[in-house]
């Protein structure tokens, strides 16, 4: 399916054809990405294993054209999606509008010899000499910071890829622990980092058990930190893997996480008709406050909150 045809179809779709009139769109709203001096718009498109659920190759290619199209010009992958082949799509589209977007990639290696190869596998793929974000990826435990921050660990080749100009900000993810995503932070010189934040995992322990939200969540945890130190942060897994969809309305899930002191929020957005819509809600976002924030917490139940908690102890996007 070419692009044209892409589109049309999205509009019968959706019966909603002005909207994909793209100069009636206003642009959606920018913010600063931490002190890095970069901007960048309040939505991102997540190419994790969202963007490979489009099992047409062309299909695939064209909704990240329409994505950027409609202002989603935050485009996160990473090294490891998909063994590779999320890179290789978003690669395809860089050949062609590596200046239209803010391009981040993340690197799974954890010793600095091995995230040198896989910083110019990325290279190759993404069609491109540089990267605007370049972050470790997923976080896990402690533990795994040792091994992150050890001699010879991932941590010494990202600041160098950053002192080589081959990215301009260096970052790290994490999904399940938000204190050791703390430490991270607070230890090393992040410029922007990446977390789960929904208005599920509000009420989690950093033990990811439920609880009331308190102080050891990552929105109550970590993301103090990263805004202490003007880190940029971005927002991830805002919709539950789907999971919160239903409960609450996708347009609040969205404007939750965006009303917390983040840069953007990353979505993941498997089918055409949620680029849309996506573009469509943070285009007409508006901050909710911190009582509205609590209510759609409440609002979802302690079994669908297990559900969740169940899903992401374990969970990795790759």
């Amino acid at each position: 399916m070419n692009r044209r045809r892409f589109i049309g179809t999205v509009a019968a779709g959706m019966l909603a054809g002005p909207l994909l009139a793209a100069p009636k769109f206003k642009a959606l709203p920018t913010r600063k990405f931490g002190r890095t001096g970069i901007n960048v718009p309040i939505l991102g498109f997540g190419c994790g294993s969202r963007f490979l659920m489009y099992a047409d190759e062309d299909e695939a290619i064209a909704a990240l054209n329409h994505a950027i199209d409609l202002g989603i010009t935050y485009i996160d992958t990473a090294h490891s999606y998909g063994g590779g082949k999320s890179e290789e799509r978003v690669g395809r589209v860089m050949a062609t509008r590596r200046k239209e977007v803010v391009l981040a990639t993340k690197l799974s290696a954890r010793t600095a010899d091995e995230a040198r190869k896989q910083i110019e596998l990325s290279l190759k793929r993404l069609h491109t000499d540089r990267f605007e974000v370049l972050h470790i990826h997923n976080l896990k435990n402690l533990k795994d910071l040792e091994s992150i921050e050890a001699k010879g660990g991932v941590l010494e080749a990202i600041y160098e890829a950053r002192d080589q100009k081959i990215t301009r900000a260096i970052g790290i993810t994490c999904h399940a622990d938000p204190s050791a995503l703390k430490t991270a932070l607070e230890r090393h010189d992040f410029d922007c980092t990446q977390m789960a934040l929904n208005a599920g995992l509000a009420s989690m322990t950093d033990k990811m058990k439920i609880a009331p939200a308190g102080p050891t969540c990552f929105e109550h945890l970590a993301l103090p930190v990263a805004v202490r130190k003007k880190i940029g942060v971005i927002a991830m897994k805002v919709f539950g893997q789907e999971q919160l969809v239903g409960t609450v309305a996708g347009e609040k899930l969205l404007a939750y996480a965006l009303s917390l002191p983040v840069s953007l929020a990353s979505v993941g957005m498997p089918k055409p008709q949620f680029i849309l819509a996506n573009a469509a809600h943070a285009r007409d976002f508006y901050p909710l406050s911190r009582r509205e924030r609590e209510a759609l917490t409440k609002a979802i139940g302690t079994e669908r909150k297990q559900a969740l908690n169940h899903f992401f102890r374990d969970h990795e996007d790759v």
